[in-house]
């Protein structure tokens, strides 16, 4: 991963500003793959690509990360931190020297998901998918919101499943993947879902949080990339007003300010606060 200065994140940020929250996620991971093409990275397993963002996040801020979480029994406001590097620890490229294990279909890529489609075969079908990528979901969040699908909205699950499944067979009659949600029984619908979260775990980083007050646990899905986002949004404004400050203080241009390091640029600024 190449390291992103302050001038090419703000231009990220800036970007981000009036874009909803796929296309800021897309920004993301754009940051941590610099080298990618947008048709790669939307077609990117989910758990690949909040590996990318939990590696970008860890060189940006670090390890620790915040969170709050309310109660869902008593509403009690939870706080604690998490160590990023138990999330996506291998990072875009996987650890040095590390070979893949062999997934389903041929060998899986750096970070442990299958590169070839997974296969069920249980009461009489056979299955080939694949895993959801980026862009599927982007798709099923259009059909969603098509104006024209709002007196019968689709089940968000037929259309992952129709996008995904490669081929199906059922007692050796080949079934299109469009009918599948008619056909499939709940049962397989339950275990093509088991595997996939199986050979892509990163995709769902679901936390259990159990409440000091009540004791109740409280599942919490950790959104990379909405977290992320909201980091670098606070920092930018953070440091766009150091940039006012130094700038009215010095008359230095934005460039010049940001080529300083942090520390530089704090003790300026407090040299500011004293005159």
């Amino acid at each position: 991963m190449a390291l992103t200065g302050p001038a090419e994140l703000l231009a990220t940020w800036e970007a981000g500003l009036d874009r909803d929250a796929p296309g800021r996620a897309l920004l993301l991971h754009r940051a941590a793959r610099p080298e990618a093409g947008t048709d790669t990275l939307l077609s990117m397993p989910l758990g690949r690509r909040a590996t990318d963002l939990f590696a970008l996040r860890r060189v940006l801020f670090g390890e620790r990360m915040q969170v709050r979480v309310e109660c869902a029994a008593c509403g009690e406001a939870m706080e604690f931190d998490l160590d990023a590097s138990r999330f996506g620890a291998e990072g875009p490229e996987g650890p040095a020297g590390a070979d893949g294990p062999s997934g389903p279909d041929g060998p899986s890529g750096p970070d442990g998901v299958p590169d070839g489609p997974l296969r069920l075969a249980e009461d009489g079908w056979e299955i080939e998918f694949r895993l959801p990528t980026v862009a599927d979901l982007a798709a099923v969040a259009r059909a969603a919101a098509d104006p024209a699908a709002a007196l019968d909205p689709p089940d968000p699950r037929d259309l992952l499943l129709t996008r995904c499944t490669v081929s199906a067979v059922r007692a050796g009659e080949p079934v299109p993947s469009d009918r599948l949600p008619r056909f499939l029984p709940e049962k397989l619908r339950r275990r093509l879902a088991e595997e996939a979260e199986l050979a892509d775990p990163a995709a769902d980083v679901t936390l259990n949080i159990a409440c000091p007050e009540c004791g109740e646990a409280t599942p919490a899905e950790l959104d990379i990339a909405a977290y992320l986002w909201t980091e670098l949004d606070a920092w930018a404004r953070d440091v766009l007003l150091d940039v006012h400050l130094l700038a009215t203080a010095y008359g230095w241009s934005e460039p010049e300010i940001l080529a300083l390091s942090p520390q530089r640029r704090r003790y300026y600024l407090e040299l500011c606060a004293d005159a």
